[in-house]
């Protein structure tokens, strides 16, 4: 896969800026306009999209993909087409044994991958991403609640609870274990590549 042009790429951190949570996107590209780091994964570094459920992991994937010049995989997709089962099935039957999964496959895929990851990576697996560029999607927790009360595909994690309470204790856990795992914001990230249309 050939790497884009220089308006290529200010296209592409142009729709990834629009493609974030609406609720975040006016801070974000107040962010990225602003001086501040420019920070890239080192050649052969593989680049891991991370983040809480709907954040826009999958949305984001071949924008980022394409900004890089390489081709990307959803860990998620990647695992129901190799396994033959449905997530949502396998997440509430099997819990540990799609975590397990998951992490195998992330730790089999070639250095300098791009691969989007499920909802709980994160927070299950942060040291399979010691060595990893880590992109983190932002998302609030208003357009997290949104978006999962309206999205019946996805499993339930904490069916003790009602929707609501397991929404709330997972993103606030998660949002937790997050700040306490390496990563990289978009801002730092696309800075690099609107600044110099061949970044070094």
């Amino acid at each position: 896969m050939s790497g884009p042009s220089a308006e290529q790429k200010l296209q592409l951190v142009q729709r990834i800026l629009g493609a974030v949570d609406p609720r975040l996107s006016p801070a974000l590209r107040e962010e990225f306009a602003r001086p501040g780091p420019q920070l890239l994964p080192t050649p052969g570094q593989t680049v891991a999209i991370a983040g809480h459920r709907s954040a826009g992991k999958t949305r984001l994937l071949p924008l980022v993909s394409a900004l890089l010049g390489k081709q990307g995989m959803d860990l998620d997709v990647e695992l129901e087409r190799r396994s033959g089962r449905n997530l949502r099935d396998w997440v509430a039957q099997d819990t540990n044994g799609f975590r397990e999964a998951e992490r195998g496959l992330f730790l089999q895929l070639p250095q300098g991958s791009v691969v989007a990851l499920g909802g709980g990576f994160l927070s299950h697996h942060p040291e399979a991403l010691q060595s990893c560029y880590t992109l983190l999607v932002p998302i609030s927790f208003e357009t997290y609640r949104e978006r999962l009360l309206a999205d019946k595909t996805r499993p339930r994690l904490r069916p003790g609870m009602s929707l609501e309470e397991e929404l709330h204790s997972i993103y606030h856990q998660r949002q937790v274990l997050h700040a306490a795992v390496p990563t990289v914001g978009l801002a730092d990230f696309l800075r690099a590549f609107a600044s110099s249309g061949n970044p070094s």
